[in-house]
């Protein structure tokens, strides 16, 4: 309990100077919001006008597809706000920027991960839980859920974004290789799951774990089902601790790049 009490402390601490350093630049700060908030919504109007064509796909209607948006949306948003550096990780390995972090006396990967607030992820987080509120209209159990459900979800995106970053301990320049896995794991979070089948789904419960976010957790909303909720903890987890453990492994590969840099 101690130790959780401890790095509970530390992230609230990082949370509250990237914020106030996200402040400095209001302006900047709030464009980034906006126009993240409109690209999703964008989408959103795309799949309503699609279901207005199609009332159903496979079992999945137009609310469906709003709460997987939405549940996606805001645990990526969720994920990168608090933890930003997960983004910028292959960079960072590549040129050898993890010297000032191993100074630490903690553990480095949470210092690392904390250490920056991606502008456009508020955005993300907000437009989540703003249109499942307006549009889907749940009632309090169901948003309660929703909301437990947006912590599994950013788990999953911060253990798969560590993951993949960490690739550059054993490829060197690996920042196309992670963002295009992002990008291809984003795509596949937020199409209704029931269009996957056969080994194509094995896949997306894998080595791409989008399922855990398209599948369980609209099942978990839609049924109020505690035991896919379980699952999609499970397998976030599961992913987070690959991460971790990737991590930790290609760290033993790193190299200095002799930077003479000490962050307060």
């Amino acid at each position: 309990m101690n130790w959780l009490t401890s790095y509970t402390n530390l992230a609230s601490a990082y949370i509250k100077i990237n914020f106030k350093s996200l402040l400095a630049y209001r302006g900047a700060f709030i464009s980034q919001m906006v126009a993240m908030f409109i690209n999703d919504f964008v989408w959103i109007a795309f799949w309503c006008l699609f279901f207005t064509r199609f009332p159903v796909v496979k079992g999945w209607g137009v609310n469906d597809v709003i709460t997987l948006w939405a549940i996606a949306a805001s645990g990526f948003g969720l994920a990168h706000m608090i933890m930003g550096n997960a983004l910028a990780l292959p960079g960072i390995i590549m040129r050898g920027e993890l010297d000032s972090w191993l100074l630490y006396p903690r553990a480095v990967l949470p210092h690392l991960l904390l250490g920056k607030s991606s502008a456009s992820s508020w955005g993300d987080f907000l437009f989540g839980i703003v249109v499942y509120a307006i549009f889907v209209k749940p009632d309090l159990p169901h948003f309660s859920l929703f909301m437990a459900l947006i912590c599994s979800v950013a788990v999953l995106f911060v253990g798969f974004s560590v993951f993949t970053g960490s690739l550059a301990f054993f490829m060197g320049s690996a920042e196309s290789v992670s963002v295009q896995l992002r990008i291809a794991m984003i795509t596949f979070s937020t199409y209704p799951s029931p269009i996957f089948q056969g080994f194509v789904k094995i896949l997306l419960f894998t080595l791409l774990p989008a399922m855990f976010v398209s599948h369980l957790t609209v099942s978990a909303l839609r049924n109020m089902s505690m035991l896919d909720a379980l699952y999609s903890f499970g397998g976030a987890l599961g992913v987070l601790l690959a991460g971790i453990i990737m991590f930790y492994v290609g760290l033993r590969r790193y190299e200095s790049g002799n930077l003479m840099e000490m962050r307060g």
